[in-house]
């Protein structure tokens, strides 16, 4: 065989990970399908959980706890167990989580040996440092904020936090209170780990509420900040798709990887061609990208195909771990082409879109979906609250298409309609506003930033981009994603 013809592979294989006391911290409530609860909470990425079997016959905090236990060996999860070293003992914990009250942690490490965790609850300077003195290996530190799991008398909040980190040298996990809401100020504080319960096990989607208290850790990463994933069609003019992703996810200092669906013949007056790739070509490149770099969102634009759409969906549910998935359902290009096949959208709509954890659409494609019509922002609120039954964790429809002086988006998070608006451009020079966009508040969320943020942050560099666009070509230009970023 010729070296022409031969064809070569090297693959490098890391070890794995060792367990560590950083990231999500969970702690299990006493409510009914703990496991189950669980489950779903790993797969959005907890690091670390805290088995707190309150009140429960010796008998089944064994058998639940073995159970628990063996969920975070298959996630690679530390699992530690609360107050209770006899039974860390038994089920051979990763460690065990000791109360002020509790035995110290001298005799604890006698109980269970080297190698495992032992952590310890702090309310002040004076119990962390005597911590570390008796040789935890990480410590609890609050409450954050008061809690409903149990009655608070001191709270040191994040100042308490931020006047103790400098000063302890171990990693601390806040307690108390912490939800997606406060979580920020309390990384931002100087917290190596979030303690939560509620705020993941009461939500109706664990996996979701996990993964997006997860991603807000990378706001404390050097730049390039998170990773994106964008899986969309190749537009030849430069102006949109997969080169306008790439170019506003690296613009914006995150690190962009991609996966082809679809090549377009296409400039600024529109679309020529298309040449749809195999589905099974386009898997191929998702998994080599997914099996071997950490992504922290998925953006999705032109699918194409209804066997494209009916792939990523299978393939995006058999992952352990699920990664935020940002939909921007192109359906039209600028011009008027058909991006998306006709028999496509149910499809979309059954097995795709349930899996979103934001929607991007803007009123035609809202419209298409639904099968109605929107003409008003009153319409809009209620578009977005109807493509959240259908299973889109977070709805955010662009109101681009209304007319006006400004330009108001709508974004439903499943409980409250929050409204971002700036200032209608009257300009053809939009080319790739829709990709560009959703691509902006997939990298935000990838560097740390809350849902409202990254959304405000986004719409702010899409303003800024249609406005300093410069005419290129016939048609409709692209926007200017280089100076937008410049003026940030």
């Amino acid at each position: 065989m010729s070296d022409r013809n031969r064809s070569f592979r090297l693959v490098v294989n890391k070890g794995a990970q060792p367990l560590s006391i950083a990231g999500l911290y969970l702690v299990t409530d006493q409510g009914e399908n703990l496991v189950e609860r669980v489950r779903s909470a790993l797969r959005g990425g907890v690091s670390v959980l805290q088995y707190r079997a309150k009140h429960k016959p010796p008998e089944l905090c064994r058998s639940e706890g073995s159970e628990l236990k063996q969920l975070c060996r298959s996630f690679g999860v530390s699992f530690i167990v609360n107050d209770d070293v006899s039974l860390a003992r038994d089920l051979d914990a990763d460690g065990v989580h000791l109360g002020q009250d509790d035995e110290s942690v001298g005799r604890a490490r006698e109980q269970l040996g080297p190698g495992k965790f032992i952590g310890k609850s702090t309310h002040n300077l004076d119990e962390a440092l005597q911590a570390e003195q008796e040789g935890a290996d990480y410590i609890g530190f609050g409450a954050m904020y008061p809690t409903g799991s149990k009655n608070v008398t001191h709270i040191p909040g994040t100042a308490g936090l931020s006047a103790i980190r400098d000063r302890v040298r171990l990693p601390v996990v806040a307690i108390g209170g912490i939800t997606t809401s406060n979580a920020c100020r309390v990384i931002d504080a100087g917290a190596d780990a979030l303690a939560v319960i509620s705020s993941v096990l009461s939500s109706p989607r664990p996996d979701l509420s996990a993964c997006e208290l997860r991603l807000l850790f990378n706001r404390q990463r050097p730049f390039p900040r998170g990773t994106v994933l964008t899986v969309a069609g190749s537009d030849s003019g430069g102006g949109a798709g997969i080169q306008a992703d790439i170019k506003t996810i690296t613009l914006l200092g995150s690190y962009a990887a991609s996966v082809l669906t679809a090549l377009t013949a296409q400039n600024t007056r529109g679309v020529s061609s298309i040449h749809g790739l195999p589905p099974s070509f386009v898997m191929d490149q998702l998994d080599a990208v997914l099996e071997d770099i950490p992504v922290d969102v998925i953006k999705t634009g032109m699918l194409h195909t209804p066997a494209i759409i009916a792939a990523l969906a299978e393939r995006l549910t058999e992952r352990q771990t699920m990664t935020a998935l940002v939909i921007d359902p192109v359906m039209v290009a600028k011009g008027g082409a058909a991006l998306m096949e006709c028999d496509a959208t149910q499809i979309f709509l059954k097995q795709l879109l349930p899996l979103a954890y934001l929607l991007t659409p803007n009123i035609p494609e809202a419209e298409r979906l639904l099968g109605t019509r929107i003409s008003s922002e009153a319409h809009m609120e209620q578009a977005a609250r109807d493509l959240h039954r259908l299973g889109a964790a977070n709805v955010l429809i662009k109101g681009g298409h209304l007319a006006g002086q400004h330009s108001t988006d709508i974004l439903f998070d499943g409980t409250e309609c929050r409204s971002f608006t700036a200032e209608r451009i009257f300009t053809n020079n939009t080319h790739g506003t829709g990709c560009s966009y959703a691509s902006a508040i997939a990298a935000f969320l990838a560097q740390g930033e809350p849902l409202g943020c990254a959304v405000k942050k986004a719409k702010d560099f899409i303003t800024a981009a249609i406005r300093m666009a410069r005419p290129l070509g016939k048609g409709h230009s692209p926007i200017n994603h280089f100076a937008a970023v410049r003026q940030r």
